[in-house]
């Protein structure tokens, strides 16, 4: 199967062209290499993609999509993976013009290209962000209400966008708190253990009072790939989490842990694109096998000693 997949050298595409590798598939993909954090980080993904086979070229599907229509019609995949957006809650509100243009003028650039050349075949990446303000857990066929971020309405968007194409099987994946080794660095995990590390303070909002269903990356791409497996006619959705909370006073100290290190924590109040508590019901995709295996102790230290490893 030729799988193709936006947003590659992301954090979540990276872990997923890897996994679609090892299990025998042609795997391409495209990413624009921005600057929201580090592109090293990015370029260091890249490398590894290459010595295992995966084919990584540099494009902005929202910018240059006759470029990007170019490179569908070529592959002709199979399956596409789009994971490509920019992402960050907090980032989105002062940066609205950035969202539109990466999240939905990129995916409508995505959706047209997939329905000129007959991409029978999508999966979407969402977010839990959509849907905030719903009782606990949050399940898949709730309404939506009003977004708290530009990112969370841009993904909505996407949606939308999605559900009202001509492409036969698509399905979007509301993805909760993915964390794992070469994570992004904006996200706490990363950030928390670089500043702890160097004994600067962090800030946790919301006086620590919050709760998050930390899904580990591995449990993540093994549920996209049984997503691939059983894709069906019209445009479905699934919440893909660990289907727990955790408090995010104990994936400090887990962090704390791992570090041999306290941390000097500077509480605030709730951050205006915050929400308090996630928390996934995964109900719907464990009756296609979905499993979330790994717990916060174990995701949290596969994290830091990758990311003692990558700075040496």
């Amino acid at each position: 199967m030729k799988v193709f997949i936006t947003g590659v050298a992301g954090f979540i595409g990276y872990h997923t062209a890897l996994k679609f590798k090892a299990a025998g598939h042609d795997v391409f993909g495209v990413d624009n290499f921005n600057n929201y954090y580090d592109p090293a980080l990015k370029s260091s993904r890249e490398k590894i993609l290459a010595k295992e086979g995966v084919k990584v070229d540099e494009c902005d599907i929202a910018i240059t999509p006759v470029g990007f229509d170019f490179v569908i019609n070529e592959i002709k995949p199979d399956l596409v993976i789009h994971l490509a957006a920019r992402a960050g809650v907090r980032h989105s509100m002062d940066n609205a013009d950035e969202y539109i243009l990466d999240n939905i003028i990129g995916t409508q650039n995505l959706i047209t290209s997939c329905e000129k050349h007959g991409v029978d075949n999508v999966i979407y990446a969402s977010t839990s962000c959509v849907m905030n303000g719903h009782p606990l857990p949050w399940r898949e066929f709730e309404s939506l209400y009003p977004s708290k971020s530009p990112y969370g309405w841009t993904k909505a968007c996407n949606e939308q966008q999605f559900s009202s194409s001509r492409i036969p099987n698509v399905t979007g994946l509301r993805f909760f708190t993915v964390y794992g080794p070469f994570g992004r660095p904006d996200m706490a995990l990363f950030e928390f253990t670089e500043r702890i590390s160097k004994g600067e303070p962090i800030t946790v909002f919301n006086n620590g009072d919050m709760k998050r269903d930390f899904t580990y990356v591995d449990d993540i791409v093994n549920g996209i790939e049984l997503v691939s497996k059983n894709l069906k006619p019209g445009s479905d959705l699934y919440c893909i989490g660990n289907g727990e909370q955790v408090n995010l006073m104990d994936f400090v100290k887990e962090i704390e842990i791992n570090l041999d290190k306290k941390a000097t924590i500077e509480f605030a109040p709730m951050h205006p694109a915050d929400t308090k508590e996630t928390w996934s019901d995964t109900t719907k995709i464990q009756s296609i096998g979905y499993e979330s295996i790994t717990p916060i102790e174990t995701g949290v230290k596969n994290f830091i000693e990758w990311w003692k490893s990558y700075n040496g």
